[in-house]
């Protein structure tokens, strides 16, 4: 069985977790044995065996973000002839998947990390090409052999968004976590080289620049933080000058008031990040849309109590009271995931935050227990027999 995994990010250009999820499901479905997988990525070329890379087309240079991943997406199409099931990850290689479909006559499995639907603030980065990205996730949607949720809440936005598929071909596979890769190493060396004192409380944030992740409601909520905690963001990649601009006036007001404020914009190798979540009082996870959040597994694998919005797939990851705690938080139904009261939002995630600092060896045991879940639970062998037996089945029909 040959199996072609479709997606706009894969080792070593990963920017969030759906990269992460392809690059460890694939590792973890070549080690089996019973299969070929072969890897379609954006990008530089790669000296992988079975990866094949694909640049933007010259033709298409200056023209709308939106269509120039169609562009690469033709050409990954082509490159899948041979290949007895497509899965392709994100609406980025959604187009490809469902070229590669229709041409070769083969099943077209989507993985769902996130729905553009739920996403529409989007329109402010993309314009038209939103309009477009949405035509291609709903086309490829509908048409798919199988569609692979990563919890049980991205289940549920997937037929809330896409009501005419059957629920029969919507799967729950969660997103997973490497236990050795992602474990606590103490490291107060390199975590003063970054900038943070490995002496004093910290709070880390670790995502992109986006509406979905909250970052300006946590930073508002770190107001109320005694002053000794760190604030620790590892934060980049923003998805327009506005947002950008927010988030350094927020973070420029927070350090006006306190000290220990740490803002890491470049892409962190992931032995720093681990060092920094191992020596973390408390990781946050402010998202208001997360349809899982493997942040949340990676801070449990690095034994770090977490505090998360109680949204998405996180409360299906994070158990309150024991592995961290969930902040409530009531959300429009327009998609946005905007809290209906922010102020409160705010004040509830700040004293979530406040009863993890002010507890070290209840954040401790928290920390351990998050460990011990994530390595029982999320381990990718089982999240890639569970990912095969979906294949058997769209190729048994």
């Amino acid at each position: 069985m040959r199996i072609d995994v479709l997606s706009k990010e894969y080792p070593p250009e990963i920017y969030g977790g759906a990269g992460v999820h392809v690059a460890e499901l694939v590792r973890a479905l070549r080690a089996r044995g019973d299969l070929e997988a072969r890897v379609h990525a954006f990008g530089a070329p790669r000296d992988e065996p079975l990866t094949a890379s694909y640049a933007e087309p010259a033709e298409l240079a200056g023209a709308n973000a939106a269509l120039r991943t169609l562009g690469v997406d033709l050409a990954i199409a082509a490159g899948c002839d041979g290949a007895d099931v497509v899965h392709s990850h994100t609406w980025y290689a959604n187009f490809a998947g469902h070229v590669a479909s229709v041409l070769y006559g083969v099943p077209h499995v989507v993985s769902a990390h996130s729905l553009e639907p739920m996403r529409p603030w989007k329109a402010e980065q993309l314009g038209g090409g939103y309009r477009l990205s949405s035509w291609v996730e709903r086309t490829s949607y509908l048409a798919a052999s199988a569609v692979i949720a990563v919890s049980g809440a991205m289940r549920d936005d997937v037929l809330r968004s896409y009501p005419e598929i059957d629920p029969a071909r919507v799967h729950v596979v969660h997103n997973g976590i490497d236990p050795d890769t992602w474990s606590p190493v103490v490291d107060p060396d390199r975590v003063r080289a970054l900038g943070v004192d490995p002496d004093r409380p910290s709070v880390v944030f670790v995502g992109r620049i986006t509406r979905q992740k909250g970052l300006p409601l946590f930073l508002r909520s770190c107001a109320a933080l005694p002053p000794e905690v760190q604030v620790v963001l590892c934060a980049g990649a923003p998805d327009t000058p506005e947002i950008e601009a927010e988030v350094e006036q927020l973070a420029a007001d927070l350090a006006a008031s306190r000290t220990g404020v740490v803002w890491i914009r470049e892409m962190l190798p992931r032995a720093d990040v681990v060092a920094l979540l191992t020596a973390a009082t408390a990781f946050a996870c402010p998202s208001v849309y997360e349809p899982l959040g493997i942040v949340n597994l990676e801070a449990m694998a690095c034994q770090t109590a977490v505090v998360a919005t109680a949204t998405g797939g996180i409360p299906e990851v994070v158990v309150p009271g024991e592995t961290g705690l969930l902040v409530p938080i009531e959300q429009a139904t327009d998609g946005t995931g905007t809290p209906l009261d922010p102020e409160q939002y705010v004040a509830d995630f700040a004293a979530a935050l406040n009863e993890v600092v002010a507890d070290p060896a209840r954040a401790d045991a928290m920390g351990r227990a998050g460990r011990e879940r994530a390595v029982a639970s999320f381990g990718w062998p089982a999240i890639a027999e569970k990912t095969v037996e979906v294949y058997r089945a769209v190729l048994e029909g």
